[in-house]
């Protein structure tokens, strides 16, 4: 199969951000579509999507990302025990970088291991209002240092 999947990439080409089929045009928030939104080598989004096991993958590539790139940013998470640590790499996963730093306070309040006045800032943020449930979760977590109850299976964080 290497020839053939070579004279796919040939004709496709090798795309790793989602564009339009039709166009070959980027697809931003808000765009308008002609064809179908594709990614990789000719994959249509809308079509077949991806796989369970493509999705995990790249689940644990974008973690392993975050949790290096958070770690780089604020090294001092590295102490943090694995639920606390959890509860920032899910924020970090959700909102970026950016997004996870401009929570200076709550920050300030995980590394001096206040965890009542890290949740109270994670609970009065528009990220809260916006994710109810996982802010809702998240902020327990960070109080009590524990998994949810439906989280089953709490891996090892990378």
């Amino acid at each position: 199969m290497p020839s053939i999947a070579a004279l796919v990439r040939l004709h496709e080409g090798l795309r790793l951000t989602v564009y339009d089929d039709a166009t070959g045009e980027p697809i931003g928030p808000g765009a308008t579509l002609i064809g179908h939104p594709t990614i990789g080598v000719g994959r249509a989004l809308d079509v077949r999507g991806i796989s369970a096991a493509e999705a995990d993958a790249l689940l644990v590539r974008d973690l392993d990302e975050a949790a290096r790139e958070l770690t780089e940013a604020l090294p001092w998470i590295a102490r943090l025990d694995p639920v606390r640590r959890a509860v920032l790499i899910d924020m970090r996963h959700n909102l970026g970088q950016r997004g996870l730093l401009r929570f200076r306070r709550t920050l300030a309040a995980v590394e001096a291991g206040d965890w009542a006045a890290a949740a109270r800032g994670m609970g009065r943020s528009k990220w809260a209002r916006q994710v109810k449930t996982r802010a809702v979760r998240l902020q327990a977590m960070m109080r009590s240092g524990t998994w949810p109850p439906d989280v089953t299976h709490a891996a090892p964080l990378p």
